[in-house]
C-alpha cells in the first residue's frame, strides 16, 4: 500500500496568527517577498494615484492598495491594487471590480497563473499584470465567466467601466522613467 502525500492544510484562522506576510490560496501558505522594491513600490503608488483621482467623482467607488481580501475560511490575498465599489466592515470580503498586481521575479508565476484563475473565479471584473522591466500592463476583462485579454497598455489609456462608474486610466503615468 503506497503511503499517501501528506500536505498541510491552513484556514484563516491560522493565517491570523502568522507574523511576516503570507497569503492563503486554498489552504497552502505562500510567503510574501520582503517588503516590495523601489520600482515596485513607485508604480503602486502611481496606480493607487491614477485609481484614486479618477474616482474622487465615483460616490460608490474607492481605491485601495496592500490589504488583506479574505475570501473563504481558506483564501486570504493580498493584491497589489484593488478597486471596491462598496462601504466594507474594517475588512476586505467581497470581491473588489478591479485588481492590479505588479510582477516581481518573486511572484511572476503565482499572479499569472493561481491568482489569474482565482481572481476569474471569484467574478473579479479587471485583472491587470504590471511589468515593471518592460513597462507594459496586461488587461483582462471578465465575460462569460473567463478572463478575455483587452490588451496591452504602456503610454495608452484604457476605460475601465465598473459598478456606475467609469476610470480613464492612463498608463503613460505609472512608469518612473518616461516614454520618449
Amino acid at each position: 500500500m503506497l503511503a499517501q502525500k501528506y500536505v498541510e492544510y491552513y484556514t484563516i484562522d491560522d493565517y491570523r496568527h502568522w507574523e511576516d506576510e503570507w497569503e492563503l490560496i486554498y489552504g497552502t501558505p505562500y510567503a510574501m517577498a520582503p517588503s516590495p522594491m523601489f520600482t515596485h513600490q513607485n508604480i503602486s503608488g502611481k496606480i493607487f494615484s491614477e485609481l484614486n483621482s479618477e474616482l474622487e467623482k465615483c460616490p460608490h467607488c474607492q481605491a485601495v492598495f496592500e490589504i488583506d481580501w479574505e475570501i473563504s475560511s481558506d483564501t486570504v490575498v493580498k493584491p497589489d491594487n484593488l478597486v471596491i465599489c462598496y462601504e466594507p466592515d474594517e475588512k476586505i470580503t467581497k470581491k473588489p471590480e478591479m485588481i492590479f498586481e505588479i510582477i516581481s521575479p518573486s511572484t511572476a508565476k503565482r499572479d499569472e497563473t493561481l491568482k489569474f484563475e482565482l481572481y476569474q473565479n471569484e467574478g473579479v471584473k479587471y485583472y491587470t499584470i504590471v511589468y515593471p522591466k518592460k513597462q507594459i500592463a496586461k488587461v483582462y476583462k471578465l465575460r462569460n465567466g473567463r478572463y478575455i485579454k483587452v490588451d496591452d497598455f504602456s503610454t495608452e489609456n484604457y476605460k475601465f467601466e465598473i459598478e456606475n462608474c467609469n476610470i480613464d486610466f492612463d498608463f503613460s503615468k505609472i512608469w518612473r522613467i518616461k516614454f520618449v
